[in-house]
């Protein structure tokens, strides 16, 4: 059984944890309540040797003393911690993990049955085995935390806000996980925010208020007293048992303006006249012969002859003088074309290729010579009078481009 008599802790002159008293039994769960900053957490340090603040008092497992003993030491004496955050190695699987925490001398040498016992007590922990803890969820972290500190075979498990950044549905299996681990003979103490829950599972519980012991009871009762409902729980009792209810002064009524009288709206005819009446004329009449006097005017009429009737006769045929201009133009455009042709070409000449003879086809001669002897391509005199074909040499290049006129 774990023991703690008047236990203190002081950081420098700071006094965190004063006359502290409390025993946690083998297969009991033991809640700690208190308000952020009361010591919970110091506690369970100062138990499990981590506590870097000054320790005073006593503590005890088993009747061997606790206090001073190095954290290895603590564990050895059958006292694991699971601390707030997890602490699980998020690189490593989840059955490396557990099997760290068979390293010490009490656990080693049954490893293998306090794994298989573990296993069958988390059966999601065998199905993960092989899984890199960094991506499982928070609760699967939180319960390789746990099976990693009961593979040291501890008699006594302390858990830090075990529940802290879990959702209600994986906090509420969590603390069933819990009551297994009581069945199988462990002892558990709890240090736990969410009172409700660990009230619901705990054997008894202490309330810790400014680093000391301020009440300790059966779970039960205090699940139920009206204070530790106004404190933890929320509870309307008790909220009204440490707060009574406020005098609530009558509202004082306010004093009367006078406000300025609306302005008069009259009333609407009880007749409405139409259009046509107001201006006696009938106004749709009006709108009707404007509509067949505007088809009228867009409708085209054909021509009338003499006698009134319309022409149905084909156009005419185009006059001599027409015909006789057009003839003429089309004469001319053929004596243009004529004389373009029979006029020399004031064009440089022109070559046989559009490129330049390479050296092996000119036997490497010399370029001046060779230059020379390329002459432009025969013209070819067409019977067309319609097109005439010439090649021109691009200005510049070697290359020719050929034209019709």
């Amino acid at each position: 059984m774990l023991e703690i008599s008047d236990l203190a802790v002081s950081y420098g002159k700071h006094r965190a944890l004063s006359g502290v008293s409390l025993r946690v039994k083998p297969s009991e769960i033991v809640v700690i309540l208190g308000a952020n900053g009361a010591g919970k957490s110091t506690l369970l340090k100062a138990i499990a040797g981590i506590c870097e603040g000054h320790c005073d008092g006593s503590a005890s497992m088993g009747g061997e003393p606790l206090l001073g003993l190095p954290a290895h030491k603590v564990v050895e004496q059958g006292i694991a911690l699971v601390p707030e955050g997890r602490g699980v190695f998020g690189e490593l699987t989840v059955k490396e993990n557990l099997m760290l925490g068979a390293n010490p001398a009490r656990a080693r040498d049954e490893a293998e049955g306090n794994y298989d016992r573990l296993i069958r007590l988390f059966p999601k922990l065998a199905d993960r085995a092989g899984q890199i803890v960094s991506t499982m969820s928070g609760g699967e972290q939180q319960m390789v935390a746990i099976g990693r500190a009961m593979m040291s075979n501890p008699t006594i498990l302390m858990l830090d806000e075990p529940s802290l950044g879990l959702s209600p549905l994986l906090s509420k299996d969590l603390f069933q996980s819990l009551k297994a681990v009581r069945a199988a003979g462990l002892g558990i103490l709890l240090v736990e925010q969410n009172a409700k829950l660990s009230l619901g599972i705990a054997d008894r519980g202490y309330l810790l208020e400014n680093g000391q012991i301020a009440r300790e009871d059966r779970a039960d009762i205090l699940k139920n007293d009206p204070a530790v409902q106004a404190a933890y729980l929320g509870g309307a009792a008790g909220h009204q048992a440490t707060h009574p209810a406020k005098t609530i002064k009558a509202p004082v009524a306010a004093p009367t303006v006078d406000m300025p009288k609306p302005f008069a709206v009259r009333p609407a005819a009880a007749v409405s006249l139409s259009a046509s009446q107001i201006s006696g004329v009938d106004i749709d009449a009006v709108v009707a012969a404007a509509g067949r006097q505007a088809i009228e005017v867009a409708r085209p009429r054909p021509a009338l002859s003499a006698t009134g009737a319309a022409l149905s006769a084909p156009i005419a045929a185009p006059d001599a003088a027409l015909t006789k201009m057009l003839a003429e133009m089309e004469a001319a455009a053929i004596r243009a074309m004529t004389a373009r042709r029979d006029t020399a070409s004031s064009l440089p000449p022109l070559r046989t290729t559009a490129r330049p003879a390479t050296p092996a086809q000119i036997g490497r001669t010399d370029p001046a010579a060779t230059h020379a002897s390329i002459t432009p391509p025969p013209i070819t005199p067409t019977t067309d009078d319609a097109a005439v074909t010439y090649y021109r040499r691009r200005p510049g290049t070697s290359q020719f481009e050929r034209s019709e006129i």
